[in-house]
């Protein structure tokens, strides 16, 4: 398996510092507000590496945090005359309810921060007798300059860092770049006791002490998404190394900016998007498999095009997995093994294509976890999968069965590893044919009627009006595709 490492710059091979067990760590959210698709991104990145380490076999211990003292979480407080942890639990309820739709695997741990205020008073500790670290008026600053490393992960020189420093950051610094390690809290303001008054952890902090409670002080991978790099992990490093004298993490994962429509997405734009806000417009699934389709290192431009494009090639996976799931319902199948001279030409070479596209899509997995192009394998498969199930008068023996049980068995390693598929394709293609009747205002009855005249015309050879109602369909985003079971109808976003 090969990692991209953003320490060095290159994919490496993961090795493990235990043999089957991997530690990974991942900055989880600021509860002071709803998350938006960029958060989505993140999280949906790091379940999946979750997912993979664990279905290739390994002991994963996964630790997401929550922030849940801040800036912006007091800030809100006040505004709102309310208790800082009032905003924070509102929002980690919040949390739960809008990624409890994106099929999210629970991580092994969800430390908060104000969970282990004492763990990070030793740690400060530590670092003010170690000489790292040293107190002004009740505030505590790492001192960059001591540690000799600094800028090994965002590859940024100390000396360029301090003559764009602004100046005016704070008086009672020895250096502009210095980073809080705790700050004396200010009137209306929540507060911990400590040896150096009374305060509040600072942000970087809080990732170091929780990441090493729960994973040691050298773990397997720590990830977040990029705009982490600088200054959040760079400090990380300098504060972890100083305290310990060990490595932090072997691995660092970043995962790219989501865009809207090709601009940056932020508040100031107008063009920020919540997960609720998506997730009412489209199928959490459709959000999940777009987000997927590009590599998760790479930046992904979220628009209406590419959001159908994405929700289309979801149905159609979705259509050939009800068709497939339908063929084998309440089939009793029971042989593992599969003669090759009882299948056809067409059924020989799916059973080839299965076993190709298994490697290939584990291969790809194996390759920085390019869900890409592990999912564009697995289109590469479907029409050879598609002509099979859909073929009509097909001889279902028992070997064809074991073939069709076997995709069967594919697609559910693929729902494991991916988080794909939370519903069944029947319950799917139902949901999303309602919402797109609701849409365009139109009658499931209207069409079967259509489909229903359209037959007629057909048996009495009259087929240029028989075709005139197939593009009054096809206008209304209405395929029509006959089958011999009779005439479906499917829809495009």
């Amino acid at each position: 398996m090969q990692v991209f490492n953003s320490l060095t710059n290159k994919k490496e091979e993961l090795k493990p510092i235990n043999p089957g067990k991997i530690g990974i760590y991942t900055c989880g959210v600021t509860v002071y507000d709803l998350c938006h698709i960029g958060h989505a991104r993140s999280i949906i990145a790091f379940d999946v590496i979750f997912r993979y380490l664990e279905y290739k076999g390994y002991n994963v211990v996964f630790v997401r945090n929550f922030t849940d003292i801040d800036d912006k979480i007091i800030n809100k407080a006040n505004q709102l005359g309310v208790p800082f942890n009032e905003i924070s639990e509102k929002y980690i309820k919040e949390y739960y309810i809008d990624i409890g739709k994106l099929n999210i695997k629970k991580p092994t741990y969800e430390p908060k921060a104000t969970e282990h205020i004492n763990d990070m008073i030793e740690f400060v500790k530590v670092l003010i007798d170690k000489g790292y670290a040293y107190e002004v008026d009740g505030d505590v600053y790492f001192e960059v300059q001591k540690f000799k490393d600094y800028g090994k992960l965002s590859k940024k020189n100390i000396d360029d860092l301090m003559a764009g420093a602004r100046i005016e950051v704070s008086e009672k610094k020895k250096n502009p770049l210095d980073f809080a390690l705790w700050k004396k809290s200010k009137e209306n303001e929540p507060f911990w006791d400590s040896p150096w008054g009374k305060g509040r952890p600072g942000w970087h902090l809080e990732c170091s002490v929780m990441s090493m409670k729960y994973l040691g002080e050298t773990f397997d991978i720590h990830g977040g998404g990029k705009d982490l790099i600088f200054p959040h992990h760079e400090n990380e490093i300098a504060q972890s190394e100083a305290f310990s004298g060990k490595t932090f993490a072997n691995y660092w994962i970043h995962n790219g900016f989501v865009n809207i429509n090709k601009e940056k997405m932020s508040k100031s734009l107008g063009n920020f998007l919540t997960i609720r806000e998506v997730t009412e417009r489209i199928h959490p699934d459709i959000l999940r498999f777009f987000l997927l389709t590009s590599h998760y290192r790479s930046p992904i431009d979220f628009s209406e095009e590419n959001i159908k494009n994405a929700a289309n090639g979801y149905m159609r996976l979705n259509y050939s997995l009800d068709k497939l799931y339908a063929i084998l319902n309440g089939k009793d199948i029971s042989s593992k093994d599969i003669n090759l001279k009882n299948l056809t030409k067409a059924q020989k070479k799916l059973f080839n294509k299965l076993n190709e596209t298994k490697e290939n899509f584990i291969s790809a997995m194996d390759d920085d976890f390019n869900t890409a192009q592990a999912i564009g394998y697995i289109f590469d498969f479907l029409p050879d999968l598609n002509k099979i199930i859909y073929a009509p008068n097909v001889n279902l023996n028992e070997d064809l069965l074991t073939l069709l049980m076997m995709v069967k068995e594919f697609f559910k390693d693929i729902s494991k590893i991916l988080g794909l598929f939370s519903i069944a394709p029947k319950d799917f293609i139902l949901n999303e044919k309602k919402k797109f009747l609701k849409k365009n205002n139109l009658d499931e009855e209207f069409i079967e009627n259509k489909i229903s005249q359209r037959e007629e015309f057909r048996k009495n050879k009259q087929f240029e009006k028989a075709d005139e109602i197939r593009n009054e369909l096809s206008s209304l985003g209405i395929q029509l595709e006959d089958t011999p079971g009779g005439t479906i109808w499917k829809f495009e976003y």
